[in-house]
């Protein structure tokens, strides 16, 4: 058959959607005229409306992004695997973060331990307490008549212990010459047994200071008069406990009238803590105000302050690692079998020594918080506080126990340690060569100084320390919370992110901040100056 001639058309079946697209698009091409664009803003509104267009930008957006990732990743020094399907280990668990990743991570490290450095320096709020020493109309009228008595009663006393200790006493003297409205001859030092100490009051605090302070309290005497010297002085050895300013009035005020001298000796902790409120008032006045170190250990003191300070803030421990103390604490510092002895075989040997709870073990005293903290329990605790590694330590303290590997642990993680031998300069500390009280006052004013301050164990020095800050507006003050904590230095199963939790928790409420004594049953006006010492002007104001 005879193929036909006539061309056959075929026809393609187009979508009416596409016709209008495409025809206008043609017509475009073939047009010589110019056709005016609309707007960008008009152009990508229509290319909106139209989801072909729409799936095409999304899928270019996608592939974009996906080639910026891999230019990211891509290190131009590390070669080409030959096999292709294998991984790289480097792409492993244990690969180490691309640049952009490791330079995030470290600035985000570096945020947070200068934030947790910033948090352990920071001092507490004094929430507007200031010192408040204004006596009542009463007691400025008793006042004027000590100003003016002629004839006079003196009052002898005789304090012994260390440095605090007799501190502690000289300000109870005050108090006593204050209640029996007696004149106070300037109270002798006892020679301490432990280190021999013979210094005198002026050698350790400023007398003249001592007398214009208390001017208008007591009247303080270099020595009793000519007309005094051949009179025997009513002598009391055994004053109770926690006497009363009604006790002493009624036991010694008659013989006092009669023989003119009363001679006092060891009156540690003799005179009660809840007095009234001037008599606690005058007990602050002498222990911030009146008892001034002497003008040697001063200079010394912030000689050495000022160098502790040169490069930034530091912190002070008091350590109390020395052998008398684990001695008289009953407790062990846990270095080696052979010190442990030694404490054991010298408390057998001295009894007497130990301070109280003799019934108890070390186990028992330990867990109760009655023993120091050792080095290593001292540094784990400041870890857990955020201390930076890069601490200036300021450590005060007798030589402890095991000499230098007693503090070896402290020393490894915070290295920049120091002592008034290691800050002082060649020949600073002679003329205080075999004077531990003077070199216990140079210790207390570092201390009292510094940026924060902790104790490893409580005690006279802790105490005052601690009122002191207070006074001079609530610096921070880190008191261990040991009774609490140490369990948990026990725990083996605790993560050093739980421990560390637990610590901080446990010590929220011991850094120095403004505590009140009346929450503190019996304790001592001279570590809780509020609110007998310390008034609130923000509230007073606000209640008028």
């Amino acid at each position: 058959m005879a193929r036909s001639k006539t061309k056959q058309i075929s026809y393609i079946a187009v979508p009416s959607q596409f016709v209008h697209p495409l025809s206008s698009s043609f017509q475009g091409i073939l047009s010589p005229k110019k056709v005016s664009r609309p707007p960008p803003v008009c152009r990508i509104l229509s290319a909106a409306r139209n989801p072909r267009a729409m799936i095409l930008a999304l899928l270019f957006l996608v592939s974009l992004l996906g080639i910026l990732v891999i230019s990211f990743r891509f290190d131009p020094f590390r070669p080409y695997s030959t096999l292709p399907c294998v991984i790289s280990s480097s792409q492993g668990g244990n690969s180490k973060p691309s640049q952009p990743a490791a330079a995030v991570s470290a600035a985000l490290l570096q945020i947070k331990e200068e934030s947790q450095e910033a948090e352990f320096w920071r001092q507490p709020k004094g929430l507007g307490y200031r010192p408040c020493l204004a006596f009542s109309g009463e007691y400025q009228k008793a006042s004027e008549v000590v100003r003016r008595e002629n004839r006079r009663k003196y009052l002898l006393v005789v304090v012994s212990g260390g440095l605090n200790q007799q501190r502690n006493q000289i300000v109870d003297a005050v108090v006593i010459a204050r209640i029996l409205g007696a004149a106070l001859v300037v109270p002798i030092l006892q020679v301490n047994i432990i280190w021999g100490d013979e210094s005198e009051f002026s050698d350790i605090f400023d007398l003249d200071h001592f007398k214009s302070v208390l001017a208008d309290d007591v009247r303080v005497f270099s020595s009793l008069p000519s007309t005094h010297l051949m009179t025997r002085p009513v002598e009391e050895k055994r004053t109770p406990l926690h006497v009363s300013p009604q006790w002493i009035r009624s036991k010694y005020l008659r013989r006092l009238n009669r023989e003119g001298v009363l001679l006092l000796r060891g009156l540690d902790s003799r005179l009660s803590k809840d007095l009234p409120s001037d008599l606690q008032k005058l007990r602050c006045k002498v222990a911030f105000q009146a008892l001034r170190f002497a003008p040697s250990i001063i200079e010394l003191g912030n000689k050495l302050t000022e160098r502790m300070r040169s490069k930034g803030p530091y912190l002070a421990l008091h350590l109390r690692m020395e052998k008398d103390v684990w001695v008289r604490t009953g407790c062990l510092p846990g270095l080696t079998r052979e010190l442990d002895e030694v404490i054991h075989q010298e408390r057998k040997r001295r009894p007497e020594l130990l301070t109280a709870r003799s019934n108890m073990t070390y186990e028992e005293r330990k867990l109760a918080g009655l023993c120091p903290l050792n080095a290593l329990e001292v540094t784990r605790l400041l870890k857990a506080l955020d201390a930076p590694r890069n601490t200036r330590i300021y450590w005060a303290g007798g030589e402890p126990l095991g000499g230098a590997a007693a503090l070896e642990p402290l020393r490894k993680e915070f290295p920049d340690m120091y002592n008034k031998e290691k800050l002082s300069l060649p020949g600073e500390l002679d003329r205080f060569a075999k004077k531990a009280s003077l070199l216990a006052a140079i210790d207390y004013m570092v201390c009292e100084k510094s940026d924060v301050f902790m104790p490893s164990h409580g005690g006279n020095m802790a105490h005052m320390i601690q009122g002191h800050r207070a006074f001079a507006g609530h610096k921070k003050f880190i008191m261990p919370n040991k009774r609490q904590m140490l369990p948990y230095f026990e725990n083996p199963l605790l993560s050093e992110t739980e421990f560390n939790s637990i610590v901080k928790e446990l010590h929220k409420g011991s850094l120095g901040q403004p505590e009140f004594r009346a929450d503190k049953a019996g304790k001592d006006v001279t570590a809780y100056p509020i609110p007998e010492c310390m008034c609130n002007s923000t509230l007073r104001r606000s209640a008028q």
